[in-house]
């Protein structure tokens, strides 16, 4: 960008003077702090910065046709229309580190409120009375702590949880041992977490594989008098077992600070006598708040002194003339790397990009970013972009490389990526031909050739009369229907697998019902 001119930028929500100090002392900056509703000419401004209060629309955007990026003081960016803002070629980027540490200390508090009933006791004082014996709690000491979910906020509350002497299980399906052995965690699947804790807190993204991840056939699976925390996000806890299990005593208490509706709407739920609650407070601390908005502003004001987006959640750090020449293999590459992450559902150590025909006539590195982001996005409880796909990598312990090959294996193109595990391995092989679009031709070694869009059903399966009319009946029982189906086998009677394009998501008890056939060996669903 041109760094004679000015720049102005609308700060549309209350932020601290310190954290905005980056842009308030900028000389090349003029910030006016003030609500979209309160500003007239809404095209004056190169730059908005916003939290939670201001809801950015296509019709926030049209009134904003110079603004260049929109900076999210926070994680989520749920008040932003990303799809418009990318239409409208304006960065979107938030702050993703900002209150990693603020959220895990106020999960450590809650967990020594709900195990020493610290609130409880401060408000019979405070009513005159004096229990000591109703309120005898339990010492963290030597007791289990089950965390479910390993990102940033995972990993910081497992180190305090190891200080105060804990053990410490951890669930998460992307967990490499060798990280876990590093940080000295144990590792574990999902039940076996749920057996062994003493106290269970969940760290993950809210989805529809971990909504109502805890609910009325798990939270059975959990030690009689549990304790139970989220501070993450509403839903992962189904609050009605919730409350079911802590009035049967199976639960011993819980810690909340999220819900699956805010403000809450379940008083009996928080009213509750062995509930700790707090109103969504996880990241509201003086410095996480100091953190994000000096984070944007920094970002900010870098971005409009001509340096890329470090944190950017919808646009590449391209220029509009190379990402418009490279845009069909980019986006191929970050679809082949969403598919191998969900066929490939174990730690992955390393992954591994090969390049044939025309593709190595650029500059490959931009291909190979663009598919980790879509391996990793996942993954992980963040926007991951080709920017941050390699420290969110480094952090996972993914290692991950490229080669170019002279060979074009009968392709004009070629992207060949391996993702390598602890157990096994995954391979992909697509190419783009033009007019006809972006092809997966392998999978595996089983050659195939199928557009991966939409929702597809990947079943490894022996090839044998009748198991694909079974497959049809079965999902026709449950009104799935089929859109397209490819088949791939190796030899005739031997290992096979179907890529079947449904019209829907298809839910976990068919995938139950579907493995029961004994010519099917595996199945995995497939969100694209």
């Amino acid at each position: 960008m041109d760094k004679e001119r000015q720049y102005r930028v609308l700060v549309a929500d209350s932020m601290s003077e310190a954290g905005l100090a980056p842009l308030l002392q900028a000389p090349d900056v003029i910030v006016d702090q003030r609500s979209i509703q309160e500003t007239d000419d809404l095209a004056q401004y190169d730059a908005l910065l916003i939290r939670s209060g201001t809801t950015v629309t296509e019709e926030v955007l049209l009134k904003m046709p110079n603004v260049k990026i929109i900076a999210r003081a926070g994680v989520g960016v749920d008040n932003v229309d990303v799809q418009a803002a990318t239409k409208h070629g304006v960065v979107v980027i938030n702050a993703p580190d900002g209150n990693t540490i603020s959220t895990a200390e106020h999960t450590f508090a809650m967990m020594c409120s709900l195990l020493r009933n610290i609130p409880q006791a401060n408000a019979s004082l405070k009513d005159g009375k004096w229990e000591r014996k109703l309120y005898q709690g339990a010492e963290l000491n030597k007791k289990k702590l089950g965390i479910i979910g390993f990102g940033r906020i995972g990993t910081q509350l497992a180190r305090r949880a190891k200080a105060f002497d804990m053990q410490v299980v951890v669930y998460d399906p992307f967990l490499t041992v060798e990280r876990a052995e590093k940080l000295g965690i144990q590792k574990a699947d999902l039940h076996d977490v749920l057996r062994q804790s003493d106290i269970i807190t969940v760290h993950t993204p809210l989805t529809k594989e971990t909504k109502g991840l805890l609910n009325m056939e798990t939270i059975p699976l959990t030690k009689k008098g549990v304790y139970l925390i989220n501070c993450a996000r509403g839903g992962i806890i189904d609050e009605k077992a919730l409350y079911h299990f802590l009035e049967n005593g199976h639960v011993a208490g819980a810690a909340l600070d999220v819900f699956t509706e805010e403000p809450v709407t379940d008083q009996a739920l928080i009213e509750h006598a062995n509930v700790v609650a707090t109103p969504h407070i996880a990241a509201s601390t003086k410095e996480a708040q100091l953190n994000v908005a000096s984070q944007v502003a920094e970002e900010v004001l870098a971005f409009l002194q001509g340096e890329p987006a470090r944190n950017s959640i919808n646009l590449p750090t391209l220029s509009k003339e190379l990402y418009e020449k490279i845009k069909p293999q980019y986006e191929l590459a970050k679809t082949m790397g969403s598919l191998l992450s969900q066929l490939m559902r174990i730690p992955v150590q390393e992954i591994n990009v090969y390049y044939s025909g025309s593709t190595t006539q650029g500059d490959t590195s931009i291909l190979t970013r663009s598919l980790m982001a879509g391996f990793l996005q996942p993954r992980v409880d963040a926007a991951v972009n080709d920017v941050n796909a390699s420290l969110i990598a480094r952090e996972r312990g993914i290692n991950y490389g490229e080669k170019q090959l002279t060979d074009h294996f009968g392709y004009e193109n070629l992207i060949h990526a391996v993702a390598v595990g602890e157990e096994r391995s995954f391979e992909i092989k697509a190419t783009y031909i033009k007019d006809y679009g972006p092809r997966i031709v392998s999978l595996n070694e089983f050659s195939v050739d199928i557009v991966a869009q939409g929702h597809i059903l990947y079943i490894q399966h022996f090839d044998r009369p009748g198991v694909i009319g079974k497959m049809g009946q079965l999902l026709a029982q449950h009104d799935v229907n089929i859109a397209t189906m490819q088949v791939g086998r190796k030899s005739v009677g031997g290992e096979a697998i179907m890529l079947v394009n449904v019209d829907k998501h298809v839910e976990d008890g068919i995938v139950e019902e579907l493995v029961k056939f004994d010519e099917i060996k595996l199945v995995h669903v497939i969100d694209l």
